[in-house]
């Protein structure tokens, strides 16, 4: 079976990518910046090309569905590079092009706040898609650059939908209906985006779970079940989110970047910054064979199965990460 995650944000090293191969992970969307600069979005990348030397046994960056299948082949671990925001473009339309020259293959319009492109989540308004946001699109829709809206405000995603000539994406977020986050998507973002030919990828991260870390794999499987009756089989994935070996001090930077010198404390209930604690039945990259087992106890098809744990991905890739 293949497996693909359409996002992490771990502190990368070695018994992570060794976990990956625990888990089965044939591909991964990583993301490598959040609030950087395109001078820092640089550095990002050669430190990824250093993790490729240094762990070629396990890992191979990935451009295309075909190289993701060589992944698998090889028994590595395919990375895509992503961007959780538009601050790497800085007000420069020519770096999309350039970005995607270099790897990346996702980039958020939008994190949280709103930005240059488009309006984050966490906006009281959302005036939707910027002059600048458009023809970003236009771009990123020639190039073979997917766009996210996962930390996106609803109208901003709803535009996106409608002005790309493209599918996008969602990579990590699940439906509000299961659990009312500010990142959680409704039923009408989500319905859209299946319509559109868009793909959604479930999210781990407890902030956007029913019971949070108490969620269980019936509670997840639930969920999945739920969106897939509403719009369709083949417009879901996972996405987990997952944040492994990551210090507290990084909530910080996620969530604040050079913004504010006030905390922002984000989706999580508590006045403190920190990850919260995962599942039990997924804490790690080894843990791929929970989801795949909870679906099957939950009554899916093995066909089905496979669209979810990274076909349905597979099948978006091959059509989004080339030229228009």
């Amino acid at each position: 079976m293949l497996t693909i995650d359409g996002l992490q944000y771990s502190n990368w090293d070695r018994s992570i990518f060794e976990q990956m191969r625990a888990g089965g992970l044939d591909c991964v969307h990583v993301t490598i910046v959040y609030h950087e600069t395109a001078l820092e979005t640089l550095r990002r990348i050669g430190e990824w090309n250093l993790l490729f030397e240094q762990h070629g046994d396990l890992i191979m960056r990935v451009n295309t569905a075909a190289d993701v299948l060589k992944a698998k082949e090889n028994g590595k671990t395919g990375i895509v590079y992503g961007f959780q925001n538009c601050s790497s473009i800085e007000d420069d339309f020519s770096l999309i092009e350039i970005f995607h020259t270099l790897g990346v293959r996702f980039m958020q319009l939008s994190y949280n706040n709103q930005s240059l492109l488009a309006t984050g989540c966490y906006e009281d308004d959302d005036p939707g898609i910027t002059r600048f946001g458009k023809q970003a699109i236009q771009e990123m829709n020639r190039v073979g650059m997917v766009i996210d809206m996962s930390h996106s405000a609803e109208r901003s995603t709803l535009e996106a939908i409608e002005l790309s000539e493209r599918p996008i994406a969602i990579t990590h977020a699940n439906p509000s209906s299961f659990h009312p986050a500010l990142r959680n998507k409704s039923d009408d973002v989500i319905t859209a985006l299946a319509q559109s030919g868009g793909m959604l990828g479930f999210s781990l991260y407890p902030h956007h779970l029913h019971k949070g870390t108490n969620c269980t794999i019936e509670d997840f499987c639930t969920m999945v079940a739920a969106t897939a009756d509403k719009v369709g089989i083949d417009h879901i994935g996972l996405g987990s989110d997952l944040c492994q070996g990551q210090p507290d001090s990084v909530v910080e930077w996620m969530r604040n970047g050079r913004w504010s010198k006030v905390m922002d404390f984000g989706e999580g209930s508590a006045k403190q910054a920190g990850f919260p604690k995962q599942p039990a039945w997924f804490s790690s990259s080894a843990d791929y064979p929970n989801i795949s087992a909870g679906l099957a106890a939950h009554g899916f098809s093995n066909i089905d199965i496979e669209k979810i744990m990274g076909g349905n991905w597979l099948r978006f890739f091959e059509t989004s990460f080339g030229p228009a």
